[in-house]
């Protein structure tokens, strides 16, 4: 029998409110988890795979969560894989995938509001700046990575986990200081109650 999460889901899929923006709305699976990742957008081969996360940036990223228990699957099946915008925003002028508008923006928040509110998570990982700045103050990556922080977020008081965009044009990661904060955020990340909760599973 559908769930709530599962009409919510279709409800996402079934989104045009955007004409700037590339459909399908990409989405993950109707899991019910207390940790929720954000991540940015789809890249632009997301949408013909059908799962967001699903190219070079995923393989990077589920890589940082298979060296502390969980891989690919298994994260996939455990935790909420959301985004700020669902659909992909197209190429940019210089080439490069073009930055949501603060309008596009505004026009899904609805769906992660109401993401909170089904879920109510515990732990969230806002992956890049895009999905960092929904929850924390502009602050240079290198102030917010590596720290877990308690936000009021749909009106309680949750764990905020920040991580880089796992990007392969992102150098960030890859050298000081943004090196030495991911291990950092990773390893509160494996050690975060929710996340020891996802490995008893």
């Amino acid at each position: 029998m559908p769930t709530a999460l599962d009409a919510h889901l279709a409800a996402v899929r079934a989104c045009r409110r955007c004409p700037g923006m590339v459909p399908p709305p990409i989405v993950g699976r109707p899991i019910q988890s207390r940790v929720y990742l954000v991540g940015q957008a789809p890249g632009p081969r997301e949408g013909a795979l059908g799962r967001p996360f699903a190219w070079t940036a995923g393989r990077t990223m589920f890589g940082w969560f298979a060296a502390l228990g969980l891989d690919e699957e298994a994260f996939r099946a455990r935790v909420y894989i959301a985004a700020v915008c669902r659909c992909f925003p197209g190429k940019a002028n210089g080439g490069g995938d073009r930055v949501p508008s603060p309008a596009e923006i505004s026009n899904c928040s609805g769906w992660m509001d109401a993401e909170l509110a089904l879920l109510d998570p515990q732990l969230i990982l806002p992956v890049g700046r895009l999905a960092i700045a929904r929850f924390l103050p502009p602050a240079p990556l290198e102030q917010l990575v590596g720290r877990v922080w308690q936000v009021e977020v749909g009106g309680r008081v949750r764990d905020v986990l920040p991580l880089p965009h796992p990007s392969g044009a992102s150098t960030w990661f890859r050298m000081e200081p943004g090196r030495t904060r991911l291990i950092e955020a990773l390893r509160l990340l494996g050690e975060h109650a929710e996340w020891r909760e996802l490995l008893d599973r």
